[in-house]
């Protein structure tokens, strides 16, 4: 990814998507206080709504995106899916859902956070856009081979010709789950080969979101996948990390358009 700054603002975009307004924000630039500091675009974690108003218009003008077109979701580790054509009138979010596609033009998507993987998606020939967030819950349900499949059946996408990004999320050396969780990758992926390793002195097993994501997109016929490749617990300057700062901390924020 490429990292650009302005107006005391930095995100990362995907190299290989030049002509997509797109961008995975970090923490910097915002007016949120500790322990949300700074750029907090979580609205129900306890930080003021009008610095969390404040912090997204300042992501709306850096990317030169229509603030009135954004559309959210309320995010629930589901692998539920939107169609977006627009904001809902007198309310904030969709849907209760963890995915977003769009045709429309100059209608942002926007997600939001704190160690899950952002999931973003472009395909060049039927110009489809779509953001997911993949925590560990949404990862096992599959809901980036969900995100394929629903391009191809509401717009005759080719799966060969989908680009995918992988943005920044927890590493694998950072994220320590429960036997429960490599029973339902398991199930999920059939291997645990490169997806989950087990520490040789405890046994404790540490899972890779971004590898088993990279497969899921795979199987379901991807084949342009591009990784961040940046840990949020590793870089606590740039993003936040639910996991890392004990879970009282803000959420960075994703966004894609056309």
């Amino acid at each position: 990814m490429k990292r650009l700054e302005s107006a005391g603002l930095a995100w990362y975009r995907f190299e290989s998507w030049p002509q997509v307004q797109h961008g995975v924000f970090t923490r910097r630039g915002g007016c949120s206080p500790p322990p949300w500091e700074t750029l907090n675009t979580g609205g129900n974690i306890g930080d003021r709504p009008q610095r969390v108003r404040s912090n997204h218009e300042r992501i709306f003008d850096a990317l030169e995106v229509n603030e009135r077109r954004a559309c959210t979701v309320w995010q629930v580790h589901s692998a539920d899916i939107v169609l977006a054509q627009g904001p809902v009138r007198g309310r904030r979010w969709l849907a209760k859902a963890d995915g977003m596609l769009t045709a429309e033009t100059d209608t942002p998507l926007v997600m939001r956070f704190a160690d899950c993987v952002p999931l973003l998606f472009y395909d060049p020939v039927q110009l489809i856009i779509g953001m997911a967030h993949a925590g560990w819950r949404g990862t096992v349900a599959d809901i980036a081979g969900r995100m394929v499949r629903l391009m191809v059946d509401a717009w005759g996408s080719q799966p060969q010709e989908i680009q995918a990004g992988i943005g920044p999320s927890i590493g694998q050396n950072c994220y320590q789950v429960g036997e429960e969780v490599v029973e339902a990758v398991q199930r999920r992926c059939g291997t645990l080969s490169g997806l989950v390793q087990r520490d040789p002195t405890d046994g404790s097993a540490w899972l890779d979101l971004w590898a088993c994501n990279r497969l899921l997109l795979e199987r379901a016929g991807v084949r342009q996948i591009e990784v961040a490749g940046l840990c949020t617990a590793c870089h606590l300057d740039e993003f936040y990390s639910h996991r890392a700062e004990g879970g009282r901390t803000g959420r960075f924020c994703a966004v894609i358009s056309l």
